[in-house]
């Protein structure tokens, strides 16, 4: 019963996340990719904005809902 809810919790999910790893950046649940160059990328979510600039930025993974971001991550900034 408890693997059911494990997998019913992670497919309903909702909940705007961001997970930051060694030279990656993994968004969850955004609402739009405002801007996304290879300096800059701006992802709007329901409170607001990411700012994750760098070097060498791209896209390594693109879905409905989920983004990861590649590159030398120099700065992460949150506005609302």
């Amino acid at each position: 019963m408890k693997l059911v809810r494990k997998v019913r919790d992670y497919l309903l999910d909702d909940e705007f996340k961001m997970i930051v790893l060694n030279n990656k950046i993994n968004i969850s649940n955004y609402d739009l990719i405002e801007y996304l160059d290879s300096d800059m990328v701006v992802v709007k979510y329901d409170r607001g904005k990411i700012s994750i600039k760098g070097d060498n930025l791209t896209v390594s993974k693109l879905l409905n809902n989920e983004i990861l971001i590649s590159g030398i991550i120099k700065e992460i900034g949150m506005r609302s």
